[in-house]
Parts: C-alpha cells; sequence; structure tokens
C-alpha cells in the first residue's frame, strides 16, 4: 500500500505543473488508464471471441436440432465444438475482473487514515473543491448538492448519464445482433455456460446505470478510477465490436 501511495504522490508530482491542486486526481485518471493499456491486448482477445461466439451460432442451432432431443449429447457435441475453434464462453469476463484489485487498492488507499504507520497525505489532495478521500454524502453535508464539492459530484454524475446512456445503446445492439444471428431471443440452457451468459448479456445494458451509485457511495478517487474505466469501456467497445 505504501509503494503505491508513493507512485501516485510521484506521479502527481509530475504533473503539479499542468493540474496545479488537482494533480492527484489527474494521476488517478493517468493511473486508471494505464491499467485499461495493459488489460487491453485481453479485451481485443475477448471482442474476437465474443465475434467467434457469434459466428458459431448457426452451427449451435443445427446441433441443438441434430442433438435435441439428447441433452447430454448437445452438451458434448457444444463443448467439442467451442474446444475445436478455441472460444471460450466465458473470456469476455477477464478484462473486467482484472480490473477489480486496481480499483480496491484506491478504495483502500483514501479511505486510510495512516498508511504504514505515517499519517496519509493523499488524503490532503482535492478535485477543485472536493477532497479525493471524501464521499458524495460529505459534499452534501459540506456546502450541498450544488456547493463546491456537491458540484463536483454533479459533474461526475452528468459524465457518467452520457456514458451510461451510449453504453446501454452499445449493449443493446450487441445482444438483439446476437439473438438474431443465433436465430432465438434466449440462450439454451443446455449449451454449457449458456444460461450464465445469458443472464449477463439480459444485464450488461444496464450495469453502467449502477456506476451512478458506486460514484455515489466511495472515496472520491476510487469514483474517478470508475468514471474514468467505464468511459474507457464504451470508448473500446465502440470500437472493437464495430
Amino acid at each position: 500500500m505504501s509503494v503505491f501511495a508513493s507512485l501516485v504522490e510521484q506521479l502527481a508530482d509530475l504533473l503539479r505543473p499542468l493540474f496545479g491542486l488537482s494533480a492527484a486526481a489527474a494521476a488517478i485518471i493517468a493511473f486508471t488508464a494505464l491499467v485499461r493499456l495493459l488489460v487491453h491486448p485481453l479485451s481485443r482477445a475477448a471482442a474476437r471471441g465474443q465475434k467467434a461466439r457469434a459466428a458459431l451460432q448457426p452451427r449451435i442451432a443445427e446441433l441443438r436440432r441434430k442433438h435435441g432431443k439428447n441433452p447430454e449429447k448437445l452438451q458434448k457435441a457444444v463443448m467439442e465444438l467451442h474446444a475445436e475453434e478455441k472460444v471460450s464462453p466465458l473470456s469476455g469476463c477477464l478484462p473486467s475482473l482484472l480490473q477489480l484489485p486496481a480499483f480496491f487498492l484506491l478504495y483502500h488507499l483514501f479511505s486510510s487514515g495512516t498508511i504504514g504507520g505515517e499519517p496519509n497525505t493523499l488524503l490532503t489532495h482535492q478535485l477543485l473543491d472536493a477532497p479525493l478521500g471524501g464521499r458524495w454524502a460529505d459534499a452534501l453535508a459540506d456546502g450541498g448538492a450544488f456547493g463546491g464539492a456537491g458540484a463536483v459530484y454533479l459533474g461526475l454524475f452528468a459524465v457518467v448519464a452520457v456514458v451510461a446512456y451510449f453504453s446501454y445503446r452499445l449493449s443493446r445492439r450487441m445482444t438483439e445482433a446476437s439473438a438474431a444471428l443465433a436465430g432465438t431471443a434466449g440462450a439454451d440452457p443446455q449449451v454449457p455456460g449458456a444460461a450464465a451468459m445469458g443472464g449477463v448479456m439480459k444485464v450488461m445494458p444496464f450495469m453502467s446505470f449502477f456506476t451512478l451509485v458506486t460514484v455515489a457511495v466511495v472515496p472520491l478517487a476510487a469514483a474517478l478510477y470508475v468514471v474514468t474505466s467505464t468511459t474507457w469501456s464504451v470508448i473500446e467497445r465502440s470500437v472493437l465490436y464495430r
């Protein structure tokens, strides 16, 4: 934790000539971009996997027609098809899972009063008038929704709402295209992983809206990570899945 705190401080020092008192916030955004760049090869692989799974839907539909009365044989045939084409039904989840440690690291870093037995100086940094260790409830208690800190959160909420709208449209378009190619509006529960993926695909269009809740309850530093990463995801998906 202390090593990561030192890295954030050093990055903030480098950015201070450009961003002044908001240099630590800029450092968090830069850190988020770095994490997303590191995960990007997996995101590209996930996009290729999604396209490969979509291309397999007509063949899976044929297997359903052929083995529809024999669930065990259908499962085996679909698993063999995925193995033959080197496609994993759950590969798209990996990029998101690998980002969680970075989020929790920032969350704990800006929720701790001390680091290595020393006062956490990162808590003195701000984004405009909002402390990076503060939460929306703190902003409401100190000046209200339209106060200095509250205005920062209103700006974040506006960004999240716009990103959520575009993410919703993109996810709906992907879901409808996948369903149309499969020739069915739902997942076949007999296909390995289909039930789980079907549930994920139904919920995915609404996931970005849940970001609003996250931004409201976590420290501002972690909220910046979430907003930056969510915005990156929408842009990345619009490019990779076009």
